[in-house]
């Protein structure tokens, strides 16, 4: 059965990706997620369940054996129509494999060659191991968040794997795929989860050059160190973050909360944080988190509660927008005249996603007679 036409603004994208972990299975599914007709070639004898894996989601999947000359032709002969790869090997895998940019741009001059790592192509550690943690700590991403005086606290792996690394790496492909589009050539996207990661750091390294953040911990502005931009424990044990920045929403907040008498201090001279500090904590504490959102509700205080995963799809507004589908994040963002579809679980297609790519009956049929193709 031919593949449906896809929808979304990606909706002409090609891509191959070669099976991997982490933010390069991210960034092939941000890409499908917007319209791109991604096929993911797998190891035989992957056991992934596809419709159970929300990262694995709207692309086909083919299992191919990468170990012979057979199986690297046919990946070869996909990326003869293809727009980019994804692929997320430590760097000098695929050119062992016979599939390195080289060869592949041999065959097609127009293709985008995306490579996810976590230390890049080059450099002292480009061949080390390591994982989300050991790149967000190189750029200093880790060590920038966490309580004074206390360890770095591990941010999920949002700022490496997929912040860092994934979204970028899907970034640097359509810009790749929009000047290959014009140019004629492809080339190489370097994506590094520990250059990414630093990138998210921009502002944060911009302001410490200006004399404006301390390298300790929780003792600035946006770190947890201002008591107007951190979380506290209501009456009955929820979490309420306090965001109130600027001055009329903080204004606003000591109000709400009758902390009027606090209005005369300066709230950004840090001399002035233990006290306002004890006073937001005390007025919070004494008040449940209902009553902290109806207090709130249509201000402009900019204080809300903290939800946890279970919470977060069935708040009102995450409802009213689908930001949540069967419990996973929908595609995001949104557009307005070229919608992206509701993301379909992956599925293994196996020599019929081979067929929906273009590769002719006669391929196939020997692929799978030669047990390059695996059909479990």
């Amino acid at each position: 059965m031919a593949t449906p036409a896809r929808s979304g603004p990606l909706h002409d994208l090609r891509v191959v990706e070669l099976a991997g972990i982490g933010p390069a299975p991210f960034c092939a599914m941000v890409l499908a997620d917007l319209g791109a007709t991604v096929l993911r070639v797998e190891r035989p004898g992957d056991t992934a369940e596809l419709g159970g894996v929300a990262l694995l989601r709207g692309r086909a999947s083919v299992a191919l054996d990468l170990k012979s000359a057979a199986g690297v032709e046919a990946v070869l002969s996909l990326l003869e129509t293809a727009d980019a790869l994804v692929e997320g090997f430590r760097p000098g895998v695929m050119e062992r494999l016979g599939l390195g940019p080289d060869v592949c741009l041999a065959r097609n001059p127009r293709l985008v060659y995306g490579r996810m790592t976590g230390w890049g192509q080059d450099g002292p550690l480009a061949s080390a191991p390591g994982h989300d943690l050991n790149y967000v700590g190189l750029s200093g991403a880790l060590g920038a968040i966490g309580r004074p005086g206390e360890l770095p606290v591990p941010p999920l792996n949002l700022v490496g794997d997929f912040g860092g690394g994934g979204l970028l790496l899907a970034l640097g492909i359509v810009a790749a795929v929009l000047e290959a589009r014009a140019s004629g050539a492809g080339q190489i996207v370097d994506a590094a989860v520990s250059d990414g990661s630093a990138l998210l750091m921009t502002a944060i390294y911009e302001l410490r050059n200006a004399g404006l953040w301390r390298a300790e911990r929780g003792v600035n502005l946006l770190d947890g160190g201002a008591p107007f931009y951190d979380v506290y424990r209501s009456a009955d044990g929820r979490i309420v973050a306090v965001a109130s920045l600027e001055r009329r929403f903080y204004d606003e907040t000591l109000r709400r909360l009758g902390l009027e008498a606090l209005a005369p201090l300066d709230h950004l001279d840090p001399g002035n944080w233990p006290r306002i500090r004890t006073a937001l904590g005390d007025a919070i504490a004494q008040r449940t988190g209902a009553e902290l959102e109806e207090l709130f509700a249509g201000t402009e205080a900019c204080v809300s509660l903290v939800l946890d995963v279970d919470e977060a799809p069935l708040h009102p507004h995450n409802v009213a927008r689908g930001t949540f589908v069967d419990g996973v994040p929908a595609p995001a963002p949104r557009f307005s005249r070229t919608p992206a579809a509701a993301p379909a679980p992956g599925r293994r297609d196996g020599p019929a996603a081979l067929r929906d790519w273009g590769l002719p009956d006669d391929e196939i049929e020997r692929l799978t007679a030669d047990g390059v193709i695996a059909l479990d």
